[in-house]
């Protein structure tokens, strides 16, 4: 009769037959077989699902990661922890033309990871409120005395000592960085100015103050320091975590023979107030040029910079174009637009010999202007009366001359050089007006859609004037919109898509525009990207004082991800180890089970005992 007869590579005991008839005889088996197979089976079964929960657990924890960081920031409303001895501090004080403004950022220990950038955030008093201070006149004011500049700008640093801790002083930077007010003063009363800063702060506050911390800073230092700002507060500085998110292939600058590397895409900006435009965008390719006065002129235009503590990596090297465009900004382009209506009218009036706009009976029809509207132009004596005819195609056509654009190729406002932005691949945040324009009146901010907006202006500049002021009556529009901007809105729309599609060139079916005033409901000033870039070495100092720690921080990211698979094979080591020994003592236990058996046989038959060879 066939037997089949199963072993394994384990001890000699674990053996058993099935014969076709005999088949129950697996049944005969000792128990204890079974229990060793199925404890066995059992902890295979359990490695396996262990593995699958905690890989599932820990593509979780990565994807989550990214959230909670983002949440934090959100949610970042807490007061912060002055007794926190790890906790450093920087001040930056904007000095721009109409007022100078402090603010006082905070950031934890880095991490000792020379991949990663300081976690700055604004500071938070124990009211949970910015610590933010402004004064008024600007700086620039102080043009033709110097020496009260100190005096002048001394409340602002009292504010920053009370808030920063006594003992954290003498480590904590502080910036006073001049913009637009400064700019426009001769290089000799500027550098008054500074020298009076200079000379009189450290005498009477212990901040980290030195020659390099006081400056004018120019319109292109400006632009990529809001644009710093942005991306870090939206996290596009950080590691690529998840399949999903939005990646680019970057040639990095001066490495440009070496593979092109791939990582987060970041945002560009634009950025419309009241004098001018700006944008300001990561160009991740290399730029060709169609002339070499192009070259020069975008020399200018383009910044390169590390923002990570270590030069020799490449990882937060960045290539940014900036451009600011005075006098596009929407008040501006207003005060434009009525010199050259006011100047061409008055003329068409001598050759034709009219009264165009010299009376309100005969006024100027202005198509920027909202249905029936009155408005006045002023200018070296005379009065020019307006009414809006709300034609807001007229309006774009009669706008588009005053983008000044030229036949030669990459160039946008003004003719200036613009490289070129892959649409498909890119994404722009559009603050102050382009926020304004969309969201005050039209109640459409957030993602732009180009059909869309165009309808809603359309709609807006064709509604009689006193319909728009009933509805502005009824609390329909924006809580801080009021009747200049009711009044100007048609224009500004105009404006803003025409420099949004005819000077930048961006198609009308682009669709990642966002308007926004707030970035995760915090206003993000360039102080934020001034601190972060003029902070970047600093890690150097904890990374030095963490050697031991940064020299293992590979393994320690190794063993953070795969000690799970280590715990669960030393888990399997374990078992199998327990259940070969309480194998080895059954083989044992029933070898003297024989011994014994055969004895008592041997006596039975009247026979010596024999001893047993090679005793256990």
């Amino acid at each position: 009769m066939g037997r089949i007869s199963v072993s394994c590579l384990f001890p000699a005991s674990w053996h058993f037959s099935i014969s076709p008839v005999g088949c129950p005889r697996i049944l005969n088996t000792n128990l204890r077989q079974i229990v060793v197979v199925g404890i066995l089976a059992a902890a295979v079964s359990l490695l396996y699902f262990s593995v699958i929960i905690i890989r599932h657990k820990y593509g979780r924890l990565s994807r989550d990661k990214k959230f909670h960081r983002y949440l934090a920031r959100v949610t970042d409303i807490e007061a912060t922890d002055t007794s926190n001895p790890h906790i450093n501090y920087g001040i930056v004080v904007d000095c721009g033309s109409s007022g100078s403004r402090i603010f006082v950022y905070c950031w934890p220990r880095h991490n000792g990871n020379p991949h990663d950038l300081l976690d700055i955030r604004q500071m938070r008093d124990k009211n949970r409120k910015p610590v933010v201070m402004k004064i008024k006149p600007g700086i620039s004011e102080f043009a033709t005395s110097p020496e009260k500049v100190s005096d002048y700008i001394s409340p602002l640093l009292s504010f920053a000592a009370e808030h920063v801790p006594r003992g954290k002083h003498k480590e904590t930077p502080l910036y006073i960085l001049c913009t637009a007010g400064m700019r426009i003063l001769p290089e000799s009363q500027q550098k008054a100015i500074l020298e009076d800063l200079l000379t009189d702060v450290p005498a009477h506050f212990d901040f980290l103050f030195s020659d390099s911390h006081a400056e004018v800073i120019s319109g292109k230092q400006e632009g990529v320091y809001a644009w710093i700002g942005i991306n870090f507060v939206l996290g596009r500085f950080e590691h690529i975590e998840d399949d999903d998110e939005a990646v680019v292939e970057v040639n990095v600058p001066g490495a440009e023979s070496q593979a092109a590397i791939v990582r987060k895409r970041t945002a560009g900006i634009l950025d419309m107030g009241g004098v001018s435009t700006q944008i300001a965008y990561e160009v991740p390719k290399s730029v060709s040029f169609a002339s070499s006065q192009q070259e020069e002129v975008a020399k200018n235009l383009l910044a390169e910079f590390n923002l990570g503590c270590d030069v020799h990596r490449t990882e937060h090297v960045y290539r940014v174009y900036v451009a600011t465009f005075l006098g596009f900004g929407g008040n501006a382009a207003r005060q434009r637009y009525e010199d050259s209506i006011f100047a061409s009218t008055l003329l068409r009036n001598r050759l034709l010999s009219k009264q165009t706009g010299l009376t309100s009976d005969t006024p100027y029809l202005d198509p920027c202007l909202p249905l029936d509207i009155r408005d006045e132009i002023q200018q070296n004596g005379q009065t020019m009366y307006l009414r809006g005819t709300g034609d807001f195609t007229l309006c774009r056509k009669t706008l588009q001359p005053f983008m000044n654009k030229t036949n030669e190729t990459q160039t946008s406002l003004n003719g200036v050089y613009q490289p070129p932005v892959h649409f498909q691949n890119s994404e722009f945040y559009g603050f102050s007006e382009f926020y304004y324009c969309t969201e005050d009146v039209l109640r459409m901010g957030g993602d732009y859609n180009a059909a869309k907006f165009i309808k809603a202006a359309k709609d807006y500049c064709a509604t009689k004037w006193s319909v728009l002021r009933e509805r502005f009556d009824q609390g329909l529009y924006a809580s801080h919109a009021d009747l200049h901007r009711l009044k100007y809105q048609c224009f500004k729309s105009a404006w803003m898509y025409e420099v949004f599609h005819r000077g930048f060139s961006f198609p009308v079916n682009y669709s990642n525009l966002k308007t926004a005033l707030q970035v995760y409901d915090k206003e993000v000033q360039w102080t934020l990207g001034a601190i972060l870039y003029r902070t970047r070495f600093l890690p150097l100092r904890d990374i030095q004082q963490e050697t031991f720690r940064a020299g293992h921080a590979h393994w320690r990211s190794f063993s953070f991800v795969y000690n799970h698979y280590l715990f669960s094979a030393c888990f399997l080591v374990v078992v199998l180890s327990i259940l070969l020994y309480l194998l080895r003592l059954r083989r044992i236990h029933r070898r003297m089970l024989w011994s014994g058996s055969a004895s008592s046989l041997w006596m039975e038959e009247g026979l010596p005992p024999q001893k047993m060879a090679g005793a256990l």
